[in-house]
């Protein structure tokens, strides 16, 4: 077993906030949670116990930490002065979380656990070769011998090794280039921890290393100067769960990254992993390169993605529809999640999802008078990387007060894309947003037009404003629900068909940057819907 006593330091100064705070912040009540690797550590997945985090519980204090499969060992004392460190609970623990009493304001923790032992990837290659052999294409397993990792000085640099080898500093890890040459680069033992205890007993439960698909496994090393993408991540959309009690079978395919790997690999869908949003491996396959042919361009990529960053045929995904029979792993890596998810207009119980996006751009969601299937594709849908092109700006690091951007905040923040084609974007979107917006509101005021003087009396009287509404209403309403299942019907076509194109092109979200000209027309045609009903 080793103790990391140098963590004593670590966790008095966690032990002395989450005290301080004791009596004024309540613990959360929700279920416990599956518990996923909760900071970054250089390296990956920590090979030895790191102290993760104190939170106020019924009776006392649960303190969590972080390290390689195997037993661990609590100890407090009750202060500075306190000569003796005392064990809590038994030398059994498997689950890295214990729930201990605090009789001091004082305390401090430590914990001790078993000894990193790192064998590298070698030894995982007689059981699991088909995915040795897919990692060793990647730029992981290069990660020491890259020319420029090399022309920088880094085979030689303590501040470099850590995230460009296996257990760079830690007992049995890499040493150097010609003392430890099978540690060197990154391995499976830099995700997955310490291993030479699982190869040398491959049936023993206790020994085998973790598998987590937390982001904080991959924020190690992608949060530097260089490679900031953890942190760029976290301030974005895709790190929060919004709904953690959601169905992971159904709003779990694109909500919980837990649940959607898991479909991706055919395995059983996890029901209680639900604290993990759209995390790297989600769209990222740390296991192997895909080659991907973009439609649009022809050029030929081969990385770490999952899907291409452009596809041009329709797709959406309804949470009905059996994920192996529908996923097509060639459309929009974007595409995958943010789809109509089969919106229709003769859906009553609520709007259309806020996930419109690749079928807006496509043009080809929403109900026109023509009739038909819509197909209007924007010229942004010809755009070589399409979503990736205007929402994932990259600049490579110039200094350490100079990180690099990765675009994994998804946010368009330069407008430098769009000057290829348009002198003054700045401009152009301001005006086709405010355009936009302002036909939004005049659509909703015919509809309010409409509640307040040709709706039924019975949804007049009852609904007000909502007369118009589905059963749950989308944002532009207020004050309760709409019509029930019964008293929908009530409402006439066009008035159904004139919100749900509301809706879409609201809840699109780009307010026509995605495809100006189709939002505008789908606008037009429902307030010449509503138009027609209040001529009546």
């Amino acid at each position: 077993m080793y103790r990391g006593t140098s963590l004593a330091v670590s966790a008095a100064s966690l032990v002395r906030f989450a005290v301080a705070t004791l009596f004024l912040v309540a613990s959360s009540g929700s279920a416990q949670e599956v518990q996923h690797l909760g900071i970054t550590q250089p390296g990956g997945m920590p090979g030895l116990p790191v102290m993760t985090g104190i939170k106020r519980a019924t009776n006392g204090l649960t303190v969590t930490w972080d390290g390689p499969p195997g037993y661990y060992q609590l100890f407090q004392k009750l202060g500075l002065r306190d000569p003796k460190w005392q064990a809590v609970g038994g030398r059994t623990n498997l689950v890295r979380r214990a729930t201990v009493t605090v009789s001091s304001s004082n305390a401090l923790f430590l914990v001790s656990g078993p000894s990193p032992r790192y064998a590298g990837a070698q030894v995982c290659l007689e059981c699991h070769a088909e995915i040795h052999t897919k990692e060793m294409s990647t730029r992981h397993a290069g990660a020491f011998t890259d020319t420029r990792f090399i022309a920088q000085g880094g085979q030689t640099n303590s501040s470099c090794l850590p995230c460009h080898t296996v257990g760079y500093g830690l007992p049995t890890g890499f040493v150097s280039k010609s003392m430890t040459p099978q540690l060197a680069g990154v391995q499976c033992e830099n995700c997955h921890g310490p291993a030479a205890n699982h190869a040398a007993n491959p049936d023993d439960p206790l020994a085998r290393p973790r598998v987590d698909v937390a982001a904080t496994v991959c924020g190690g090393c992608h949060s530097v100067a260089r490679f900031p993408t953890f942190n760029e991540w976290k301030t974005s959309g895709h790190a929060e769960v919004t709904e953690p009690d959601m169905n992971p079978n159904t709003c779990g395919r694109c909500h919980l990254g837990p649940a959607r790997i898991a479909m991706l690999n055919r395995n059983p869908v996890p029901q209680n992993d639900r604290n993990l949003g759209v995390i790297c491996a989600t769209c990222h396959d740390p296991h192997g390169n895909h080659v991907w042919t973009n439609v649009l361009s022809g050029a030929i990529t081969t990385n770490l993605l999952r899907n291409p960053v452009a596809s041009t045929n329709d797709y959406f995904l309804t949470s009905a529809d059996v994920f192996a029979t529908k996923y097509n792993p060639n459309i929009n890596i974007c595409a995958q999640c943010h789809n109509h998810r089969g919106a229709s207009w003769s859906s009553s119980s609520r709007p259309p999802h806020h996930s419109p996006q690749y079928n807006m751009l496509l043009g080809t969601v929403g109900e026109l008078d023509t009739g038909g299937t819509p197909n209007q594709p924007a010229a942004h849908a010809f755009l070589e990387k399409q979503c990736v092109g205007c929402h994932m700006p990259t600049r490579e690091s110039t200094s350490e007060t100079q990180p690099a951007v990765t675009g994994h905040k998804f946010t368009v923040d330069s407008f430098d894309t769009c000057r290829q084609c348009h002198p003054l974007p700045e401009l152009l979107v301001q005006f086709v947003a405010g355009a936009v917006s302002k036909q939004v509101q005049q659509v909703k005021a015919a509809l309010d037009l409409w509640a307040a003087t040709k709706a039924p009396a019975a949804l007049r009287t009852k609904y007000g404003a909502r007369a118009w509404e589905y059963t749950e209403p989308g944002d532009l309403s207020a004050g309760g629900a709409g019509p029930n299942a019964t008293e929908q019907a009530l409402i006439p076509v066009n008035i159904q068909k004139a919100r749900f194109d509301l809706y879409l092109v609201l809840y699109d979200g780009s307010f026509g940057a995605h495809n100006g000209p189709y939002a505008i027309r789908l606008l037009d045609t429902a307030l010449n819907w509503i138009q027609d009903e209040l001529d009546k």
